[in-house]
């Protein structure tokens, strides 16, 4: 489980990154990102989506999300080095999620993140 200090809580807070328009993504997730940071000691905010139009129960959208959170987690374990430069990130599962396997799901959040920092160099 993430600290509390590190997860997006309000909908004013998903609002706001939603507003902002800027988003990555590939098969399996879409990542939202709020501004840049401007402190690299301050820690990522994180939230996580699964929708009701993935599936309609809640357990299977837990499960979704359970997913994506310890892939999230395994990643910044892995890559202790690597800063995440945006203070607000947001996941949004696809349906293809439901099927997919934790490598798959880790390998997409890799990607998405990887994808951002990409896109971060632009700005």
């Amino acid at each position: 489980m993430l600290e509390k200090a590190q997860r997006l809580k309000n909908s004013s807070e998903f609002k706001t990154v939603y507003n902002l328009k800027r988003s990555v993504a590939n098969s399996l997730l879409i990542l939202y990102v709020g501004k840049k940071k401007d402190n690299s000691l301050i820690k990522p905010r994180v939230g996580f989506v699964v929708a009701k139009k993935i599936h309609k129960r809640a357990t299977k959208r837990n499960r979704v999300k359970r997913l994506i959170r310890e892939s999230y987690r395994n990643f910044l374990r892995s890559h202790p080095s690597k800063d995440i430069t945006w203070q607000r990130l947001i996941f949004l599962a696809r349906s293809p999620m439901l099927d997919a396997k934790y490598e798959d799901v880790l390998h997409a959040v890799e990607d998405c993140l990887r994808k951002v920092e990409k896109f971060s160099n632009y700005e």
